[in-house]
């Protein structure tokens, strides 16, 4: 795919969603940094339906703490692997009072250090939370960069690397919402909804439905 091809393939994405965002519900960064460590391998519709509960009896990292362990447990035992989640989340709000005030860092290294929290969650606080024109690539991203061939790669970071590299500047900040609704939404795993993809003239896809 070339640049003349990826520019178009963004402006469409942009023109079917002029305001994307996270489809996780949070009122500040830590309530996001609590959502995407419960969102791994969940839904977001989980993470929404756990987070409404909790949210209400805590948002803040003393608070969490406060609630200790075995309540925490109780309110997202409907997530999976919500045992190990639990015990990372108290051990980041331990983390965010001694070393960052209580506040989420905006620091890729920072973010790092917290338990739970990797490259892609890293990436994801710093671009929803802190406008960082960064793209964290899921197992949706991941397949649309690959399938289109806007980013083809072996590895998630080799298609972070080269995303990074072959989106224009004024689609980056968005970029990631695009990518992973487009791949929630439209180009799904098993059955593409090609007929319904706004960039499907432009996709080298080989098996994609021409049926239009």
């Amino acid at each position: 795919m070339n640049a003349a091809q990826i520019h178009e393939l963004f402006a469409r994405l942009q023109a079917a969603r002029p305001q994307p965002t996270t489809e996780l519900r949070y009122l500040s960064p830590f309530e996001l940094l609590v959502a995407v460590i419960l969102s791994a391998q969940s839904t977001d519709k989980k993470v929404n339906e756990a987070t409404a509960r909790l949210f209400p009896v805590a948002h803040t990292p003393q608070a969490f703490l406060e609630l200790g362990e075995a309540r925490l447990k109780d309110f997202i035992k409907t997530i999976g692997l919500y045992n190990t989640k639990a015990a990372h989340i108290l051990k980041t709000c331990a983390l965010l009072l001694e070393r960052h005030g209580g506040e989420v860092p905006r620091d890729r290294a920072a973010l790092e250090a917290l338990p739970g929290v990797g490259r892609k969650t890293a990436n994801v606080i710093l671009n929803t939370a802190f406008g960082e024109p960064t793209i964290a690539v899921d197992t949706h991203i991941f397949r649309v960069a690959n399938r289109t061939g806007l980013a083809p790669g072996q590895t998630v970071r080799e298609v972070e690397d080269r995303l990074l590299a072959a989106t224009p500047e004024a689609f980056r900040q968005d970029a990631h919402h695009w990518l992973i609704l487009h791949g929630r939404y439209v180009c799904t795993a098993r059955q593409p909804r090609c007929a319904d993809c706004p960039i499907h003239d432009l996709c080298e896809y080989p098996d994609k439905s021409e049926a239009l």
